[in-house]
């Protein structure tokens, strides 16, 4: 009989190499062979980080069937549910489970990030949850935290700490490299990275910044650590994402708090002196759902640097070739509602011939493309003419984006990295800023560069957008061809007055706590 943990360690090697179907195989041998709770757990692990979301499904009822009350197979529904949009049934399981494991930093955490991606969440309901999640934060940290004193900045800079889990290759490790390595050469920045893994973007901002992996420390040894580096201004790049240490910030470690980047919504934790955001991200009613005062950016909350694998040139528009538009997504599935559906299908049919492509790992799962197709074919689009493509090394996703012509933009989660990486490859974003940080993303950086008119004022204007965009196609020849240059030219890659804007605006943080530290 084959042991079960080595035919997962064969199941992962072969995702490793993108043989899916060599994986399955193994997950289903590794499962018959020992149907623990424990094997079923790993099982359904590795089909969430390679897509195949049905899979996973499958494994974690299982183990509810011989364990009912299993929290991590009750969380792990609840990350499928979020991962295929279904964001109702997510946001009722978490509830379930909050209330039942109180004390749980994890599950209160992914809680609030499932509801970022809820369509049917308010702001309100949102930042009522973020104020439970600070409040819950404060008593765990034993109660009221005095502020640390605050030292007039004589003769001397901040010395200023980042905290993240994401100083790697990840969304936030790619969007923040280059302003940490800048800004330890004339600052003293001290990176605490709370997960093991290292790689080339670590690396880099190693060369500049002092750096300690914090990730087998606890809440109490990390406060520790950063009073003992005399922390000014401590930034937390992470908010409820996944690894966060936001529960340290609870243990007020730093006389100087500031939230920036990772998140996208309100801490909830009332020690957080500033959050950093900029003109394009806020709208009249955003500072009634933050605790945190706002602070603008002046050059924008996020700088875009390209990887060095990125195709040196912008390709052809696919358009010439193909004779017909080929539009595009290659943001989270768990973006995808039926509103975004409802739209996409009116562009479709107002561009009868065009073609959807959509790309996210969850697409290796048959089930949920099954699911998109229908969610199409309801609305009268004939699914032939959807592409549904899993997951691809990145160098092969930028690639990929010579097959788009027009990248259509999800809400109210819009994209992040995602939306810079189709404009450097020359795809045009059309988007739809909402109420929310989160919906305005993509306005941010069209903005920046001038391309306000990609910007939707409601669906239908989406619609009318996208469509105009499909029918000038020597206009879209010609956008294609200068985006990469106007992208340069623009506020989103001035690397200088980036870090000359952190650096300003954190010393206004700082001297508005120093006046009046509360």
């Amino acid at each position: 009989m084959s042991d079960p943990t080595h035919t997962l360690f064969l199941a992962a090697q072969h995702a490793r190499q993108g043989q899916s179907a060599e994986m399955l195989s193994m997950l289903a041998q590794a499962t018959q062979t020992n149907s623990s709770p424990d094997i079923l757990l790993q099982a359904a692990g590795l089909c969430i980080e390679y897509g195949f979301v049905t899979h996973a499904r499958h494994y974690y009822e299982a183990v509810l069937q011989s364990e009912p009350e299993s929290l991590a197979a009750w969380a792990g529904l609840a990350r499928v549910a979020t991962d295929v949009g279904e964001h109702g049934q997510a946001s009722k399981i978490y509830q379930r489970l909050v209330a039942q494991w109180p004390d749980s930093e994890v599950l209160r955490r992914n809680a609030l990030v499932a509801e970022q991606y809820n369509p049917d969440a308010s702001d309100y309901d949102r930042y009522q949850q973020a104020m439970a999640w600070g409040q819950w934060a404060i008593a765990r940290a034993g109660g009221h935290q005095p502020r640390p004193p605050v030292q007039p900045l004589i003769d001397r800079v901040p010395r200023v700490g980042v905290v993240s889990a994401d100083l790697c290759q990840h969304t936030v490790g790619l969007f923040v490299k280059d302003i940490l390595r800048e800004l330890g050469k004339t600052w003293p920045v001290v990176a605490y990275h709370a997960r093991a893994h290292e790689d080339w973007v670590s690396k880099l901002i190693k060369t500049t910044c002092q750096w300690r992996n914090v990730s087998a420390m606890d809440d109490a040894v990390l406060a520790k650590q950063i009073q003992d580096d005399e922390i000014d201004i401590l930034i937390d790049l992470s908010g409820h994402t996944a690894g966060s240490r936001l529960t340290a910030f609870a243990l007020r470690p730093a006389p100087v708090m500031v939230s920036w980047l990772g998140y996208f919504a309100t801490t909830g934790l009332e020690y957080i002196d500033a959050v950093l955001l900029d003109q394009w991200h806020v709208t009249s009613g955003t500072k009634q759902h933050f605790v945190e005062p706002i602070e603008l950016l002046p050059s924008g909350r996020f700088y875009y640097g390209s990887v060095p694998w990125a195709p040196k040139e912008v390709s052809d528009l696919p358009f010439t070739q193909n004779g017909y538009i080929t539009f595009g997504c290659f943001n989270n599935s768990a973006k995808l509602n039926p509103e975004v559906f409802e739209v996409w299908s009116k562009v479709l049919a107002m561009v009868p011939d065009a073609r959807l492509v959509l790309k996210w790992r969850t697409f290796n799962d048959e089930a949920l493309r099954e699911s998109i197709r229908a969610a199409f074919t309801t609305r009268g689009i004939d699914p032939s003419r959807l592409e549904l493509r899993g997951a691809g090394f990145h160098v092969d996703v930028l690639k990929e984006y010579g097959d788009i012509d027009i990248a259509l933009d999800p809400f109210p989660f819009t994209g992040g990295l995602t939306s810079c990486e189709a404009l450097w490859m020359g795809v045009p974003v059309v988007t739809w800023p909402q109420t929310s940080v989160v919906s305005r993303q993509t306005r941010a950086f069209l903005t920046t560069m001038g391309l306000e008119s990609l910007a939707a004022s409601d669906a239908d204007d989406y619609v009318r957008i996208a469509t105009e965009l499909a029918s000038d196609t020597e206009a879209l020849k010609s956008m294609r061809a200068g985006l990469r240059a106007r992208m340069q030219g623009s506020s989103l890659m001035d690397l200088p007055r980036a870090v000359q804007g952190l650096q300003e605006t954190l010393l206004a943080v700082y001297a508005r706590v120093l006046e009046t530290p509360g």
